[in-house]
């Protein structure tokens, strides 16, 4: 299957990397799909009319406020499409690329190291084209998630945005570790590796993260005292209003 990305910036460059093939690409900044296409060994191209002639899958990575622009420069040329337009509904993807098979998805940066969680749905068209295809290409970069499409945005918040919000985390536990003395390099590695440590631990044993916390958090201990500052400081409803704004700001 022959990609077309629409779009250069760091989604689709996460998406290109993962995938680990040549892609046709064009961008508003020419440098900017020149240099993707270099990193993936494959084409920039000099309009979306090309992108759209020349690929098996059209992959929209632009704007969300450009569908229109962009839809009109194709100019029906695409045969499917693929949308990772935050905010935008596989209705109105239809409707800017009417009777071509439309596939949404939302993913995140992990996708560039093929550990992505990429949210899916289907158009009214999806079956008439080349669905089976599509889910296999994204499922290459990560775990591949059906939703139905009123939980996309919700979902966006949780694991499209949730990588910054990890990160810092990652920050902030290695700025409390240098305000106690240790070097910010070896503060910052405790915390990332920490992390990574963690959510393999968790994946591998299958178990919920309540349970691991248990079995971490002695009774009394130094960990339980730790778990309750950040209960009485509010860490709970701090990431439900992060998750909330980011939601907030799709509508």
């Amino acid at each position: 299957m022959k990609i077309g990305l629409i779009g250069a910036g760091n989604m689709a460059s996460a998406l290109a990397r993962g995938w680990g093939e040549p892609v046709l690409v064009c961008d508003a900044l020419p440098d900017r799909a020149e240099s993707l296409a270099a990193d993936a060994g494959g084409e920039p191209l000099a309009s979306n009319a090309e992108v759209a002639e020349r690929a098996d899958v059209v992959v929209l990575c632009h704007k969300p406020h450009q569908l229109a622009e962009v839809a009109e420069q194709v100019g029906g040329r695409a045969r499917a499409v693929v949308s990772i337009l935050a905010g935008t509904t596989t209705a109105q993807v239809e409707a800017a690329y009417p009777g071509v098979p439309v596939y949404r998805f939302i993913p995140n940066l992990p996708v560039q190291v093929r550990r992505g969680v990429l949210c899916y749905a289907a158009g009214s068209l999806a079956g008439e084209g080349p669905e089976r295809e599509v889910l296999e290409l994204f499922g290459r970069v990560g775990i591949v998630l059906p939703l139905s499409e009123p939980l996309i945005d919700p979902a966006m918040g949780v694991m499209s945005c949730g990588p910054a919000f990890v990160a810092l985390m990652v920050e902030s536990l290695a700025q409390a570790g240098q305000a106690h003395g240790i070097d910010p390099e070896d503060a910052e590695l405790m915390a990332l590796e920490t992390f990574a440590g963690t959510t393999a631990l968790l994946s591998e044993l299958g178990i919920a993260p309540a349970e691991l916390r248990e079995r971490v958090a002695t009774p009394g201990g130094t960990t339980e005292k730790g778990l309750i500052a950040l209960e009485q400081g509010g860490l709970r409803s701090t990431i439900a209003a992060a998750v909330d704004a980011a939601l907030a700001a799709t509508r």
